[in-house]
């Protein structure tokens, strides 16, 4: 009976001990717990919107239309301000004057206040309301459709309360954001959520959107996103909704694309970005495997007409690695870049030519005085009677007289023009149609289909897998890699 008697008393002591742990680790944790839940339970949002509030404006907008007409104001589709710039007066052709309601903020003490190009475009009057419910009449300083910022000035008797830019590139997916306005005319609100994506593109050349699930509605455009040091990291742009509402994706321009662009608006009225003068396009798989390329980066030049890039030596078919000393991803990254870049600037560019790198230094042109640039365009070689001939799944031929009338194709553009195209063919999965003209292949000009040939062998020889084309559609050049196996 002694040994049992000794069993459970171990089994007791055992037992008792524990028990004495568990509860000592439950202590532990709980007093380790308790300040954060304190602070947890403390933690609000109040002292920051008070502080930054004040810089925060409803703007209206007031303009003379008809019915007949329609708003002057024009909204891109899907925009949270959509809405109010609709027609919604009486019948008949009698002008009226439309209202419509957006957010702003101040950014200056001097009365500078940043919105959205599409809050005030067309307006007659545009009115800013501040926080004490004082109102003040606001003329436009300047305006970028590209980016849809706008800038405005309106006149104080007093310094008026403002918040500075913050830097958004070191917003982080997760990160804690306010945003402010004048949702659905509601007057002064705000809303809270994080960072739910950077660097998003939705339409525009130089677009770079923070998405954020804070609530953003009709009128919040133009208003500020805050991060939670106040300072402002995005204007609040568009939202993508199936109802008009939110349901949390929203998109604001960040702010290291619109101080750029107040700079210039508040220094010259208008904005000035940097011109290489170039067509690119993106360097993909099969086309970086053609011109002998490691990596799928880079911009790929299609193009070269009368501009700083040709006077500094740069060439169709030349990929663009390094721009100003920053290697280049791809097409997006490289506009921007150069966008940001000053008027008369020469910038160090690195290519890719003929599998060796070239650096050429070129002096930036304007790209607003440089929109409508017409390309540049071959010398045409001698005519020669129509021969066609059937490879890499496509029927080409020679560009002759008729042919060029028939196919719409400008003078001076020689090449061979595709006529038919195998629908089972990789030319007709990547986009080939008749009507197309193949300008060069491998890099190197042709105008006949003997010359088409000689790069078709060339690049076997040089143990490639396909052929790189340079084709144009209605004078527009993009790059095609085709696979050798079939021109078999």
């Amino acid at each position: 009976m002694q040994p049992k008697a000794v069993s459970q008393s171990t089994f007791i002591t055992s037992y008792m001990q524990a028990r004495v742990l568990v509860l000592a680790v439950l202590t532990l944790a709980f007093m380790l717990l308790h300040p954060l839940m304190a602070a947890a339970q403390q933690a609000s949002l109040a002292p920051l919107a008070e502080k930054i509030s004040p810089s925060v404006v409803n703007i209206t907008t007031s303009t003379v239309v008809s019915r007949r007409t329609g708003p002057q104001g024009i909204v891109p589709e899907g925009s949270p301000f959509e809405d109010f710039f609709r027609d919604r007066g009486d019948d008949g052709d009698n002008p009226r004057r439309s209202s419509a309601l957006g957010s702003g903020f101040v950014i200056s003490e001097d009365g500078y206040v940043v919105t959205n190009n599409h809050v005030i475009e067309g307006a007659d009057e545009i009115l800013i309301e501040f926080f004490n419910g004082e109102e003040l009449v606001a003329e436009v300083i300047g305006t970028d459709p590209n980016t849809d910022i706008a800038l405005l000035k309106v006149e104080a008797d007093e310094a008026l309360p403002f918040v500075s830019f913050g830097d958004s590139d070191t917003a982080r997916v997760g990160d804690w954001v306010i945003a402010m306005g004048n949702p659905l005319g509601q007057g002064f609100s705000v809303s809270a959520g994080i960072v739910s994506a950077r660097n998003r593109a939705l339409s525009g050349t130089y677009d770079d959107y923070i998405q954020t699930d804070a609530a953003i509605n009709r009128g919040n455009s133009g208003g500020p996103l805050f991060n939670m040091d106040g300072a402002v990291i995005g204007v609040n742009t568009a939202i993508l909704s199936p109802n008009g509402g939110s349901i949390g994706i929203g998109f604001s321009m960040a702010s290291n694309v619109v101080t750029r662009v107040v700079d210039q608006l508040k220094e010259f009225g208008e904005t000035r970005r940097g011109w290489l003068g170039v067509r690119i396009q993106d360097v993909t798989e099969d086309v970086a495997e053609a011109i002998g390329l490691e990596v799928a980066a880079g911009a790929l030049v299609t193009d070269v007409p009368e501009g700083p890039a040709r006077e500094a030596g740069m060439e169709a078919g030349d990929v663009i690695i390094s721009f100003a000393g920053e290697e280049v991803a791809d097409t997006r990254e490289l506009v921007r870049r150069v966008g940001n870049s000053p008027v008369g600037e020469t910038v160090r560019v690195t290519v890719m030519r003929d599998g060796k790198s070239k650096v050429l230094r070129v002096t930036l042109g304007r790209r607003e005085e440089a929109e409508g640039a017409v390309p540049a365009v071959a010398q045409a070689p001698e005519e020669e009677e129509p021969v066609s001939t059937e490879m890499l799944g496509l029927t080409l031929t020679v560009i002759n007289d008729e042919l060029r009338e028939e196919l719409g194709v400008p003078e001076g553009v020689s090449g061979l023009a595709v006529t038919e195209v195998d629908e089972a063919s990789e030319a007709f999965e990547k986009g080939l149609r008749p009507g197309d003209v193949i300008v060069e292949a491998g890099q190197n000009k042709i105008g006949t289909v003997a010359e088409l040939k000689e790069r078709v062998e060339a690049a076997r020889e040089a143990g490639r897998k396909s052929l790189l084309l340079l084709v144009r559609r209605a004078g527009d050049p993009r790059f095609v890699a085709l696979s050798l196996a079939e021109a078999e």
